[in-house]
């Protein structure tokens, strides 16, 4: 699951820096995405980790898997050194390290459980907060560089999180006709194209790994949350601190990597053509664009 939404990460950035920067909340950005064999295969290393991961939530506590979902991040980082040719600080290595050893104090921590069910009230708020993420994207996709990118990215985490919520309780049912016809579903995957729409116009107006880790830091928290409140989800006794320790090292590594990025993602894909105005005009805001 963590390899593959790293792949995932880095395919789709490098087929959004590809296509024009979209300045609506236009969902033809997908479909210009997809016309990229690049973002395709992208597409389906994501598939591959939400399958992964919605059967992981069948059993596993939100925050164990969405902290797994966001270490994605730390393969990203090591694949464009290795494929990208991307520099590799020393303090990113040390972030590095300290993604996965949060990782792993999550997985002592987490006690496997089953679901509780989602009712209507549940429901009617996986549904506002469609209409209130889509609502704040329209406004946020007008931003551009670093803000915008950062912006974007926490929306689409937070598209992202409503969906795992959705997923927890809906792992848990075992009838295909069941699963097809519950409403659950359809918030599902409506949460999961608003996220991924929100991700590509990021990953337009910054590093990759910025709009990943703004996405994955907004969408950690809310679901860790929600899961222990109200979808049962348990840790084992006397390893409450061991939760709280392998979450927070694991945010905080996250959001730390976000200060490398920004480097990397211009030594890969800013064009030659675009370093030459910046040496002869002046205009920063031109390379930003």
């Amino acid at each position: 699951m963590i390899l593959a939404y790293g792949v995932a990460n880095l395919l789709q950035s490098v087929a959004a820096t590809r296509t024009t920067v979209h300045h609506t909340f236009d969902p033809g950005l997908l479909l210009r995405l997809a016309s990229h064999r690049t973002y395709l295969v992208g597409l389906g290393c994501q598939g591959l980790g939400f399958l992964l991961a919605f059967l992981a939530r069948r059993d596993l506590p939100l925050f164990l898997v969405q902290a797994s979902v966001a270490a994605g991040l730390g393969v990203t980082a090591l694949l464009g050194v290795l494929v990208l040719k991307w520099r590799l600080p020393a303090a990113e290595v040390g972030l590095l390290v300290l993604l996965f050893a949060g990782i792993g104090a999550l997985v002592l921590a987490a006690e496997p459980a089953p679901s509780r069910q989602i009712g209507p009230l549940g429901l009617a708020a996986l549904a506002i907060a469609l209409a209130v993420i889509g609502a704040l994207g329209f406004f946020a996709v007008r931003l551009h560089g670093a803000p915008g990118s950062v912006a974007l990215g926490s929306l689409a985490g937070m598209a992202f999180s409503a969906a795992a919520v959705a997923a927890r309780p809906l792992a848990a049912v075992h009838s295909a006709e069941a699963l097809l016809f519950h409403p659950l579903l359809y918030l599902l995957l409506a949460h999961t194209v608003v996220g991924q729409l929100l991700l590509g116009l990021a990953m337009q107006r910054g590093s990759t790994t910025a709009a990943v880790a703004a996405m994955d830091a907004a969408g950690a928290v809310p679901a860790a949350i929600i899961g222990l409140l109200f979808l049962g989800d348990r840790i084992w006794p006397g390893r409450e601190w061991l939760a709280m320790v392998g979450f927070l090292v694991t945010l905080a590594s996250v959001i730390g990597l976000t200060r490398y990025a920004e480097p990397q993602h211009h030594h890969q894909v800013a064009p030659v053509h675009r370093r030459r105005p910046v040496r002869l005009h002046q205009p920063v805001p031109a390379a930003r664009r």
